[in-house]
């Protein structure tokens, strides 16, 4: 029968190890693991494997892993790296910093299934590759707050002589951490230069009395990362050799601001103009087309339709209803708005035939009848055709 009297021993091919004096011939035994992570990992991403052979037989040959529990930088191992207990992979809890954390070393171990388990540790250093996340940050010239620092260049000053120098470090590391200058925009292009690894300031050429007294330049620092990241900075020179004239010069970073702010204002006054004149253009628009539009009511003849008077004639011969291809319509004539005279005319050319007559309804009143009088006292036909209409 097995006797678990092996302890599990960790192992992995002999250019990854080292090996252990008095092993076996053909076991590579291992007394550390290494293994590199490239910081702004994803949580919960595999760093490195781990295994371990115990040459016991069934459950005495079981291996199970673990990681001993300890503090990095007073920070449990739990909260850095998790671990499958069955197949030896250790993953990443969180995201790794490089500017944090370089490296740490962690202690995992191998214990068996049987009784009594036996158990193997081994030390796993974790180190952290730099990646480009950090875009220089200036030094000098720094400014705070409102302030601004302005640089003295003497009128004097011959080609080459030193003005200012920019200072500017990078949190990264090795070649991402490599920095660049460069001056992208001055008020006198080719006055002045700067080197493009030591950040110095020079006079390109000597300095005439037609070279404006304040000078601004803007210095770009890039590092020299894969994709590089960059910032840039103001350096305010005088040309001057009194101190007395400082204070009445006025801030070039106010001027510089109130440019900004004219060139606001100016695209907001355009577009409150552009707005404004499209409004007065729809507005003109809108009462043309009411102009040109056909009035109801207006002076001359207006046709209305002829449902508005209602069929209270019958014929002498047929159905007792005019027949349907008889329209009329109603004509007003100047002045007429408020008159209550009506004159029908017929859509038909079609008359009526002189042999045919009307009837007369039982409820209506013959205009013939009203025309044989007797009128009253001092109204004629026409007049009181007029009120009776």
């Amino acid at each position: 029968m097995d006797v678990n009297d092996n302890a599990p021993v960790f192992q992995q091919p002999l250019y990854q190890a080292s090996v252990l004096e008095n092993s076996q011939p053909g076991t590579f035994v291992v007394k550390s693991y290494s293994a590199s992570v490239a910081e702004n990992n994803k949580p919960g991403s595999s760093v490195i494997s781990v295994r371990a052979r115990d040459p016991d037989w069934r459950q005495n040959g079981t291996v199970f892993y673990s990681l001993l529990s300890g503090e990095i930088s007073g920070v449990p191992v739990s909260s850095f790296l998790s671990m499958n207990g069955d197949t030896g992979v250790i993953h990443a809890v969180r995201s790794f910093d490089y500017e944090q954390f370089r490296s740490f070393k962690v202690h995992v171990v191998a214990r068996d299934n049987g009784s009594p388990p036996l158990s193997s540790n081994v030390t796993v250093s974790v180190l952290i590759t730099d990646e480009n996340d950090n875009s220089p940050q200036i030094l000098y010239p720094a400014p705070t707050g409102n302030s601004f620092m302005t640089e003295m260049v003497p009128k004097a000053a011959h080609a080459g002589s030193l003005v200012s120098k920019v200072i500017a470090v990078d949190a990264d590391s090795g070649q991402n951490a490599w920095l660049s200058y460069q001056i992208v925009k001055s008020t006198d292009p080719g006055l002045f230069t700067i080197g493009l690894h030591s950040g110095e300031i020079r006079v390109q050429r000597d300095i005439s009395e037609s070279d404006a007294m304040k000078q601004n330049l803007v210095i770009s620092v890039k590092d020299n990362g894969q994709p590089s990241l960059s910032t840039t900075c103001a350096v305010y020179l005088l040309i001057s050799d009194n101190l007395a004239e400082v204070p009445q010069l006025k801030d070039m970073s106010y001027e510089e601001s109130n440019s900004k702010l004219t060139s606001y204002l100016i695209i907001a006054l355009v577009s409150v103009s552009t707005f404004f004149l499209t409004f007065i253009i729809l507005i003109v628009a809108l009462r043309f087309c009411r102009r040109r539009k056909p009035r109801l009511l207006f002076d001359g003849a207006v046709a209305i339709p002829s449902a508005y008077f209602p069929p209270n004639y019958a014929e002498v011969e047929g159905t007792g209803t005019l027949r349907s291809s008889y329209n009329y319509d109603a004509y007003l004539t100047t002045g007429s708005r408020t008159s209550d005279f009506k004159f029908a005319r017929s859509y038909n050319d079609v008359t009526m035939p002189a042999d045919q007559t009307l009837k007369r309804s039982p409820n209506e009143t013959c205009i013939n009848d009203i025309r044989a009088g007797p009128f009253p006292e001092g109204q004629s036909e026409v007049s009181f055709m007029a009120f009776i209409s």
